[in-house]
């Protein structure tokens, strides 16, 4: 029977877990490429809106995109620092961003709305970066097939996972020799 999980995942993902690595990892990484895109746009001090085709790692930028990527890359530091369910959450969320990001600048790119500068390798630059936090955020949190200790698992099938670790304290009472303490 399907039920709506009411658990919030904050409490069951410490952010010393060893899949908070994972979503720390995706961010810092992450967090790190866009600051580093952003600084060498400002270096090279392209105009705040110039469209006029200036480049940095061969993807087109301004100094508006420069400072956006910036502070997402700093948003993203954040994620590393905290880790748990909120760098999974964040990676997972501005993984979403980034791919709807492709789409409108994609539909904008001939247009005198194309503010950030968009070309088509920042169009799948944005895609691509996007698939990536997504993965990195959802590693270990969704699928078919998670082990019973995963604690998204638990968190989604509690009573089952009360009659596993019930069974398990059984099997541990039952293999210690008669006489010592527990």
């Amino acid at each position: 029977m399907m039920r709506p999980v009411n658990a919030s995942l904050d409490e069951h993902l410490p952010s010393d877990h060893r899949l908070s690595q994972v979503y720390r990892v995706g961010a810092g990484l992450t967090g790190l490429l866009l600051v580093a895109f952003g600084i060498m746009g400002l270096i090279d001090r392209i105009g705040f809106f110039d469209t006029g085709g200036d480049t940095v790692l061969a993807l087109n930028t301004n100094g508006a995109l420069s400072v956006l990527s910036i502070c997402i890359g700093l948003l993203l530091f954040v994620g590393m620092v905290i880790g748990g369910s909120f760098a999974s959450t964040l990676n997972i969320v501005l993984g979403v961003l980034f791919i709807a990001s492709g789409f409108v600048n994609l539909a904008l790119l001939d247009t005198g709305m194309n503010f950030l500068a968009f070309h088509i390798p920042n169009v799948l630059f944005s895609f691509v970066v996007g698939v990536m936090l997504m993965w990195f955020g959802m590693y270990g949190r969704v699928g078919s097939a998670l082990p019973h200790d995963n604690p998204y698992w638990r968190a989604r099938h509690p009573e089952q996972a009360a009659r596993e670790q019930r069974a398990e304290q059984r099997a541990r009472a039952s293999t210690r020799p008669v006489g010592r303490p527990a």
